[in-house]
């Protein structure tokens, strides 16, 4: 059952795919953390726990079958000759020994390595004759960001190895920013930022965290930017297979120093398994007294012959398991309960607090979500809270501390109308947030122009946020289509404002005419739309006209896109106020680039949609949905009367099986579906599936 229970399992797997999504894409494409890495986690474990239930409502897309990330489209794309997945998660004693049970019938030994997970990014390095020629992120694990030219700036990256005998190495490691750089560099900017008076893409960056620091740092388009941050790197594996020169994991970190690889100094060979809780408890105590930053352990099966037995599956390796930290904890005052309107409308409430040093930063703020969070967690303004925050900049209040509750708090209630603009704050039947009702809200207005300016959507470089409040102060912007109306002169005579930055503007602001139909949806800030709806959109219709003219049965037939998703996108291109706003940006030159539907001629499944309950041998749920497409054919999650073929694998979903029966829709097991796609036997001579 889903914890509410007024919400049905498939609305809840679908709620919770989004989220990760979003929070995916804010962390590996925006270098944002905007939630807990706790929270993250006991998302993607509720989604798999939901999935393992319902098998049937499993998306083929789902988060939790595919590694988590991004590669940016600024830079290059690398495909890694070798997956870089991610790991599984274990919270607690119970979980890490019920893993350790498991790989335990399948090990000759028990050698186990234990390491310190760093809080870092994850990077590839390829050396040929021993001679670095690309650095490359995780991406997606299958496909990454190449970074070779500001990898080349970080010092602590080996350029050449001693041992060139080694024909092609490829060094996975961590990426990470000291914290002592991390304090030095925070402290330059908020310096330099007290009588900074020049261009907004030039004003010193404070992070937030070292993790975001390291992240943007690998991203600048500058490397000499990258050398002056004070990265380093701790290297982890090799991946490629030198059996000729090692047979274990811990023999390869050796290997690893020897080259000249920085190798973490407290990793342990482990021969009694309490000795993983003994140091795990002493790193968990003494976290705070190392140079970066880590948020638990990983735990590894040492032989390679051992590994090979236990394989992975789609997303991380069977002989790893990451050992989190619990979340630390503080309280602290809670002084005021606040609400903040985002580029949507929706009113988000959030605590401020005393501020109090937890999880290696201070915290003043945090959010609280949705009126039902408060309410149900009984928080009033003048509250001892306690906070947490899982290794990561994101805090969480957890809940007042009721034996030091001072007499006469009253309950919080949420403001009827909206704190900018004064108009009301509205709450619709099934929905957890309230919404400004006005859409020219100047807080929402803001917002949603930031958000279209802004890397993922339609990269208008030196049009950031402060930039925009300003513009949008003297009235010379109020939507986004006043962007493509900016005047130079009008621009030029403005403090601040050179001919140089004002030309750099002009012609991001013209480049961004023509961006893809996918970034372009992205920017319009349409509730619900994310990255991936509107990768799925943009696909499957091709054109802004020919989307805008869909009604919502051809828009929610399109992969990963539900009802909601679709009212969504047709109410929005229908009301009066959007439809006039995209008239005025056409009429400005606004253009965005056709996405042409990628089908292959002749392939076996060429133009056919297809739908896969239940697991077929041999293929994951990533393997199978990239088989069908290799062939031509389209993968799609639930049955409907554009169906062609439903694929029956092992525990089918019973509901699919019964619309395809009722539509008269074509049906082959998986072994018969194997041999179409090995080319073995064509389609219409498949044997029928018959249930």
């Amino acid at each position: 059952m889903t914890e509410n229970a007024n919400v049905s399992p498939k609305t809840e797997m679908e709620r919770l795919a989004n989220l990760i999504r979003q929070w995916d894409h804010a962390y590996y494409v925006l270098n944002e953390s905007i939630v807990s890495d706790f929270e993250y986690d006991q998302s993607v474990m509720r989604l798999k726990a939901l999935e393992d239930q319902f098998p049937e409502l499993k998306d083929l897309e789902s988060p939790t079958a595919r590694v988590s990330g991004y590669a940016d489209l600024a830079f290059s794309e690398v495909r890694h000759s070798y997956p870089m997945q991610s790991l599984d998660n274990a919270f607690s004693r119970e979980e890490l020994e019920a893993w350790l049970k498991r790989i335990g019938a399948d090990l000759d030994q028990k050698r186990l390595v234990f390491e310190l997970k760093i809080d870092g990014l994850a990077m590839s390095l390829t050396y040929r004759s021993g001679v670095l020629v690309r650095a490359a992120t995780r991406g997606d694990g299958t496909v990454g960001e190449d970074v070779t030219a500001n990898v080349m700036a970080i010092d602590a990256v080996p350029k050449t190895l001693p041992d060139s005998e080694i024909e092609e190495l490829e060094v996975r490691g961590e990426i990470y920013m000291p914290l002592s750089s991390f304090e030095r560099h925070n402290e330059a900017a908020i310096a330099k930022l007290k009588n900074y008076e020049g261009s907004a893409a030039d004003r010193p960056k404070v992070f937030a965290n070292p993790r975001n620091a390291a992240s943007g740092s690998l991203r600048v388009k500058d490397p000499s930017v990258t050398r002056q941050r004070g990265l380093a790197f701790f290297a982890y594996q090799i991946a490629n297979d030198l059996q000729n020169l090692t047979d274990s994991h811990y023999e390869s970190l050796q290997l690893l120093s020897r080259l000249g690889f920085s190798v973490n100094p407290n990793i342990r060979l482990i021969e009694e398994v309490d000795e993983i809780f003994s140091l795990f408890g002493r790193w968990e105590e003494n976290r705070h007294s190392l140079d970066y930053d880590i948020d638990g352990a990983v735990i590894k099966v040492d032989s390679f012959a051992d590994r090979a037995k236990m394989g992975s599956t789609s997303r991380a390796p069977r002989w790893a398991i990451a050992y989190k930290f619990p979340p630390e904890e503080k309280t602290t005052l809670l002084e005021d309960i606040l609400v903040s309107i985002g580029k949507t409308g929706r009113a988000t409430p959030f605590a401020k607090m005393t501020p109090v040093f937890v999880g290696g930063s201070e915290v003043a703020m945090a959010t609280l979500h949705n009126q039902d969070q408060v309410r149900a967690k009984d928080l009033r303004v003048g509250d001892i809270v306690r906070l947490r925050k899982a290794g990561d900049v994101i805090p969480e209040v957890m809940g007042p501390v009721l034996a030091m509750r001072p007499e006469g708090l009253v309950e919080w209630q949420f403001p009827k109308v909206c704190p900018e603009c004064g108009s009301e704050l509205r709450r619709d039947e099934g929905d957890a947030d309230h919404y400004c009702v006005n859409y020219r809200c100047p807080a929402q207005a803001v917002a949603r122009i930031v958000h279209f300016a802004s890397r993922p959507a339609l990269d208008i470089e030196g049009l950031g946020e402060t930039i925009v409040k300003r513009f949008f102060d003297l009235g010379i912007i109020a939507d986004v289509a006043d962007i493509y109306n900016l005047d130079y002169e009008i621009l030029v005579s403005l403090d601040r404002f050179g001919e140089k930055s004002v030309t750099t503007l002009l012609q991001a602001i013209e480049r961004s005419k023509t961006a893809p139909l996918n970034r372009f949806l992205v920017g319009l800030t349409i509730r619900h739309v994310g990255s991936v709806a509107a990768d799925a959109l943009a696909s499957r219709f091709g054109t802004l006209e020919t989307l805008r003219n869909a009604t919502v049965e051809e828009v929610s037939e399109v992969e990963g896109v539900g009802p909601i998703i679709a009212r969504s996108v047709v109410d929005f291109f229908a009301h009066e106020t959007t439809s006039d706003l995209l008239d005025r940006m056409l009429q400005r030159g606004v253009a965005p680039s056709p996405i042409a539907q990628k089908a292959i001629q002749g392939g076996a499944l060429a133009g056919l949609t297809v739908v896969v309950t239940g697991g077929v041998d041999g293929f994951s749920r990533d393997g199978i949905t990239q088989a069908i497409k290799d062939v031509g054919g389209k993968a799609a999650s639930s049955v409907s009367a554009k169906t062609h073929l439903l694929v029956v694998g092992e525990n089918p979903g019973a509901s699919k099986l019964k619309k395809a029966q009722e539509l008269s829709i074509r049906m082959v097991d998986g072994v018969s579906f194997g041999k179409l796609l090995s080319g073995e036997t064509p389609l219409d001579q498949l044997e029928e599936y018959a249930p």
